[in-house]
């Protein structure tokens, strides 16, 4: 069976008890299991495909959660290191009424920030295998060598790589750093999943067309922009488009709506036979966008990231009606 690897952050999103309030002023917070690669592989396995996390949690109560959490849906966390140099990431968060966020991070530095890349000798990946990662563990770390040798065995053995840059500038000394960072990771995917809040910082171009032309650079082969509550297009290398509207909801909690759309294309990826993007994109995209923007949308509408993705019998269900 096909399997996803998700590698970068693992963390404990504190969402506030109450919204349409500045983060100095909440009172109160629940707690949450997050972290984008966490998301993404907790998407994925939930929707039926077979996802490990690659990351490194602190010797904690915290990344006791984060483990029984991923456990109880089935992520293979056996790649998932500890230590007591560090602690789990903790993330707090503000909401406004329309469910956006805002977001103070304690991370300097977090346990998965320490991962050793020494450790990615022991994950074994084959073709038929997917890696997912994003830019917060890009940062200049351990980690950050981690990710380069994942993706060059990943490329050495011939499989998928899909970069979710999901920008978060609170963590970085500098915008600048951030944006080179992308960039010199952008060639290494064979898809690029990319927001329209993010195109433009991540590129430097203001037309819309012309920044995500820019995005086909190396390995890249498709581009997949996502517009919130209007949906989706994927974009081909040969020029080919495909579009979904996206459904109307009213959102709650935004938090961890662009992972779930990721994770859910992810675990429609892992039920093809071929690995060939184009192909697969060509054929099934338009249904492709459709399931994953039912799950993103779902997400929004309850609080917390993983607690609110909807199962694969409950979307099939839904997108049949």
């Amino acid at each position: 069976m096909r399997r996803l690897f998700a590698i970068g952050e693992a963390l404990i999103d504190f969402i506030p008890n109450e919204t349409d309030i500045k983060l100095k002023d909440v009172q109160g917070f629940t707690r949450r299991v997050g972290g984008a690669p966490c998301n993404v592989a907790a998407t994925t396995q939930k929707l039926g495909g077979e996802a490990a996390l690659v990351t490194q949690l602190g010797e904690d109560a915290f990344g006791d959660l984060i483990v029984e959490t991923l456990q109880s849906i089935g992520v293979n966390t056996q790649y998932v290191e500890r230590t007591e140099e560090a602690n789990t990431a903790l993330a707090f968060v503000s909401l406004t009424a329309d469910g956006e966020r805002d977001f103070s991070f304690y991370r300097k530095p977090s346990a998965d920030m320490l991962y050793d890349p020494s450790h990615i000798d022991d994950i074994k990946l084959t073709e038929e295998d997917v890696l997912h990662f994003c830019s917060v563990d890009l940062v200049e770390s351990k980690i950050k060598a981690a990710h380069e040798e994942i993706i060059d065995q990943m490329h050495q053995v011939g499989g998928m790589i899909v970069f979710d840059p999901n920008v978060r500038l609170p963590l970085w000394e500098d915008e600048d750093a951030c944006r080179k960072t992308i960039q010199q990771f952008i060639p290494k995917a064979h898809i690029v999943k990319i927001s329209d809040e993010e195109l433009n910082f991540v590129t430097g171009i203001e037309d819309e067309a012309q920044a995500i032309q820019w995005l086909f650079q190396g390995h890249v082969e498709a581009v997949i922009y996502t517009k919130g509550a209007a949906g989706a297009t994927i974009y081909l290398k040969d020029g080919t488009t495909i579009s979904h509207q996206g459904f109307q909801v009213t959102p709650v909690d935004t938090t961890g709506a662009g992972d779930a759309f990721i994770g859910a294309v992810i675990s429609r990826l892992l039920t093809t036979e071929t690995r060939d993007v184009t192909e697969i994109l060509k054929l099934q995209g338009e249904q492709i966008l459709k399931f994953s923007n039912f799950v993103a949308a779902k997400v929004t509408t309850q609080h917390g990231a993983i607690e609110s993705i909807p199962t694969l019998e409950e979307v099939n269900q839904a997108l049949d009606q």
